[in-house]
C-alpha cells in the first residue's frame, strides 16, 4: 500500500474510529467512566481482552485519537500520552531506571530534564553520566562502559545542538541500552528518530504539535513492548492527558506540516539577517552553514526547525532593552506557536538553573530563545530591525 503523506497524515490519521453521529471531527468525551450492562465483555475489557475504555485515567477515546494520530506520524507501533511534556519524560525514565542503573545523556537538555539528571535520578541511586553535545566520541566511551538508558535531545533546547542519531543509536545497541530521543524540536515533519534507530521519542506537543499555545500534552512513540511499560507506569501515577487538551492537540495537529513549513523557513531568514547585526555576538541555527552541527542535521533532518537561539553584545542589560520593543512577538515561556515567542534562557527553558550550571552548558545569561512563528517574513525582520534600531546610541557605540 502507498505511504500516505506527513501532511495528509497530520489532517486525517487516527481520527475515523473516535468519529460518531456522523460528525467529521473527534468529539471531546469528558466522561470519567464508560458503563457495561455485560459483566464478561466489561471484564475482557479491564484485562486487555477486548478494545474499549474503563476508566478515564487510563484510557480516553478522545485522548486515543491524539495517541493514534501522533503514532502514525512517528511510524511507531504503539502511543501513549501524558498531562505535560515534562510528565512523557519523567515516567518515561522512571519506568525503566531503578537503583543501580546507569543513564547516559548530553549536557544541553531542557532544564528541566537536565534537572532530573542531576537532581532526582541521583537520589535514586542511578549512575547519570552527562556528556559534551556532540562529542559523539565521548558519548560511545561512556555508553560502551554500559548503561541501561541512552537519552538524547536533538536539537537541543535552547542552543540547538545536534546529536547524530543513527550513530549514538548503533554504540547503544550494543551493550543492549535504551535509545530515548526527545523530538520535540525537530517535529516528525522534520526528524524521524525511529528510523534512525531510537527506540523511544517523545514529544512535547504542548509546542509545536498543538502549535496554538492553549493545551499541555506530552507523547511517547515507539514499540509496543517498551510503550506498554511505560503506559503502565502512567496509568497507576496518575499523569493523565486531560480530553479536552488532547482534542485542542489534535486539531492543532491538522496543520502541523504547514505550520513547520513556514517555521522553517521564517527562522532560518531569521537566523541569517541576525548574523548581520553588530550587537549579535553569535546565533545559533543548525541550518547555518556555520553551525558545527549542520552536516548531521542536513543528513538526519529534512528541515532544520522553527527554533533557534542567538546572544547579544551588552548580556542582560542589552536583552533587557531589545525584547520589550518587538511589537509582533510574544515574551513568555513557551515555543512552536503560530505567534513569534522570544525570551531569555535564564526565564525560559533554563529557568530551574543557576547562573554558574547555565553558564558550566555553555548558556551565556544574554541568550535569547526565538521561536519563529508563522507571520509574515517581512513583518518580523522589520519588527526585529527596529527593535535593534531602537537601542541607545551608548550601547551600540559599546557594542
Amino acid at each position: 500500500m502507498k505511504e500516505i503523506r506527513k501532511g495528509t497524515q497530520a489532517v486525517w490519521a487516527g481520527e475515523k474510529d473516535s468519529l460518531a453521529f456522523g460528525a467529521t471531527q473527534v468529539p471531546v468525551v469528558h466522561s470519567v467512566s464508560f458503563g457495561y450492562d455485560d459483566m464478561d465483555e466489561w471484564y475482557d475489557v479491564a484485562i486487555g481482552q477486548k478494545q474499549g475504555h474503563i476508566y478515564g485515567r487510563n484510557t480516553n477515546p478522545t485522548v486515543q485519537a491524539f495517541e493514534e494520530k501522533i503514532r502514525i506520524l512517528e511510524g511507531a507501533e504503539a502511543a501513549t500520552s501524558f498531562s505535560t511534556g515534562m510528565a512523557a519524560i519523567s515516567n518515561t525514565l522512571a519506568t525503566f531506571l531503578a537503583p543501580g542503573d546507569r543513564v547516559v545523556s548530553i549536557k544541553d537538555t531542557y532544564g528541566g530534564t537536565n534537572k532530573i539528571f542531576t537532581e532526582f535520578l541521583p537520589r535514586q541511586k542511578v549512575e547519570v553520566v552527562l556528556c559534551e553535545t556532540g562529542n559523539h566520541q565521548a558519548i560511545e566511551a561512556e555508553v560502551a562502559k554500559g548503561c541501561k538508558v541512552l537519552y538524547l535531545e536533538t536539537p537541543t533546547n535552547p542552543t540547538v545542538k545536534i546529536t547524530d542519531i543513527k550513530r549514538m543509536a548503533a554504540a547503544a545497541k550494543r551493550v543492549g541500552a535504551i535509545v530515548i530521543v526527545d523530538n520535540t524540536f525537530a517535529t516528525p515533519i522534520n526528524q524521524q528518530p525511529l528510523v534512525l534507530g531510537a527506540d523511544l521519542v517523545i514529544h512535547s506537543a504542548t509546542k509545536f504539535l498543538g502549535g496554538h499555545a492553549d493545551a499541555l500534552g506530552g507523547s511517547l512513540c515507539g514499540s509496543k513492548e517498551l510503550v506498554e511499560q511505560v503506559y503502565h507506569y502512567r496509568e497507576i501515577n496518575g499523569a493523565t492527558l486531560d480530553p479536552m487538551a488532547a482534542y485542542l492537540l489534535l486539531r492543532g495537529m491538522k496543520t502541523l506540516k504547514l505550520r513547520v513549513e513556514k517555521q522553517c523557513e521564517n527562522a532560518l531568514s531569521v537566523a541569517k539577517f541576525l548574523q548581520t547585526k553588530e550587537m549579535v555576538e553569535e546565533v545559533f541555527y543548525p541550518g547555518l552553514d556555520s553551525h558545527p552541527g549542520h552536516e548531521i542535521a542536513s543528513e538526519q533532518m529534512t528541515n532544520f526547525g522553527g527554533m533557534l537561539s542567538f546572544s547579544v553584545k551588552g548580556g542582560v542589560e542589552t536583552l533587557r532593552l531589545l525584547l520589550p520593543k518587538l511589537k509582533y512577538a510574544n515574551r513568555a515561556a513557551n515555543l512552536g506557536s503560530v505567534e513569534t515567542i522570544v525570551g531569555p534562557t535564564r526565564t525560559t527553558s533554563h529557568v530551574e538553573c543557576t547562573p554558574e550550571e547555565r553558564a558550566a552548558m555553555g548558556i551565556p545569561e544574554g541568550l535569547i530563545r526565538y521561536s519563529a512563528g508563522i507571520e509574515d517574513l517581512e513583518d518580523l525582520i522589520e519588527d526585529l530591525e527596529q527593535a535593534f534600531q531602537s537601542l541607545p546610541k551608548q550601547l551600540l557605540a559599546n557594542g
